[in-house]
């Protein structure tokens, strides 16, 4: 007997997954390193370590402060002023937070990206606490204003990476350390003041991820990507001068002269140069960028007191020290900072030539 033929029911095996190249940099341990990079990567990674033994806790550190200073009295003028500014760092320690997050993702090097990760930690912790204190003033945090949403935006929205690490960790960090120093300086609130020694702390740490990194990305680039970089940044610069431009009246209610928070800044940013330019050996800021960024100081916040008021006068006294700054014959408010990092460049190659000549000899 012939038995019927038999047909085994079809099985559809699932498909195997493809995996996709390239998501995790495997080969973040294959690179070799010269020494100058291995020393920059043992301090990224000590910047990340440090990090962790320094983290402290924010909804626990501002009760103590409350309880220490007792309720917040100031004044309803002062009250909105240091509303108003504080808002404007709170947005930008969100922006920090996204900004460090991307960093985190995007950079491949083991070291720069514990660092990053670091950093990412810290500034969600600065959002939050200082949310938190903005609640004790009983005001709503307004909305950023439109210049300073240009600051921030550039530095989320560039995915240029050298840009985004010298546009948040070089100049936003540098722009809030220089407001954290005059408000403690000036104590506006005690609470807010002890506060702020937190946040410095942090923050400071941040901008070596700048220092450290950027040298590395800034060698890479051609003549044509280094032009973009610095045209990036004067950017930034320029919408921060009319940001600053806005929240002058603010300022002023806190005791704050918006010129001299300039000055400081780029006091600051002295030393940020001098450690770029020690590990590139080129000078790290070009003429016609900080020419342009003088002129636009002197427009907005006029060195000279006659050209200080809003008349006739005062508006030819503003236009002689502005014409004055952009054609050289007076210097501009970051003009003795630029020649001093200029002359460190020039130092620093002056004892690596005589190194070599040395070396060479000794050979």
């Amino acid at each position: 007997m012939q038995l019927p033929a038999m047909r085994l029911p079809s099985v559809r095996l699932p498909a195997l997954p493809v995996i996709p190249r390239g998501l995790l940099p495997l080969d973040m341990f294959t690179h070799e390193r010269t020494r100058d990079e291995a020393a920059r990567a043992r301090r990224l990674e000590g910047l990340y370590h440090v990090g962790q033994e320094k983290i402290w806790d924010g909804r626990q550190i501002l009760k103590e402060l409350q309880t220490k200073h007792g309720p917040i009295t100031l004044g309803e003028g002062p009250r909105r002023s240091l509303a108003k500014v504080f808002s404007i760092i709170m947005w930008g320690e969100l922006a920090a937070w996204k900004v460090s997050a991307q960093l985190a993702e995007r950079i491949d090097p083991l070291e720069a990206k514990m660092a990053a990760t670091s950093q990412a930690h810290d500034e969600a912790r600065h959002f939050y606490v200082m949310h938190d204190y903005l609640d004790l003033l009983a005001l709503e945090p307004p909305p950023l204003d439109f210049w300073s949403r240009v600051v921030v935006e550039l530095a989320i929205g560039t995915e240029n990476l050298a840009q985004k690490i010298a546009g948040m960790q070089l100049q936003v960090e540098t722009i809030a350390l220089t407001i954290f120093h005059k408000v403690r300086e000036l104590h506006v609130e005690p609470v807010l003041s002890d506060l702020l020694v937190y946040y410095e702390k942090d923050e400071a740490r941040h901008v070596g991820l700048g220092v450290q990194f950027l040298p590395e990305l800034l060698r890479r680039m051609t003549r044509f990507e280094y032009a973009r970089y610095v045209t990036f940044q004067l950017e930034l610069l320029l919408a921060s001068i009319a940001g600053l431009k806005h929240l002058e009246p603010d300022l002023r209610t806190l005791g704050i002269d918006a010129r001299e928070l300039i000055d400081l800044g780029a006091r600051k940013q002295l030393s940020f140069l001098n450690d770029l330019a020690q590990q590139t050996g080129k000078n790290p800021t070009q003429p016609w960028a900080g020419r342009i960024f003088d002129t636009a100081v002197e427009a907005f916040f006029p060195s000279r007191d006659d050209a200080k008021s809003w008349n006739v006068r005062g508006a030819l006294a503003r236009a002689r020290g502005t014409f004055d700054v952009l054609t050289g014959r007076t210097d501009g408010i970051a003009a003795p900072y630029r020649r001093a990092a200029l002359e460190n460049v020039e130092r620093l190659n002056a004892q690596r030539r005589l190194a070599a000549e040395r070396l060479s000899i000794a050979l």
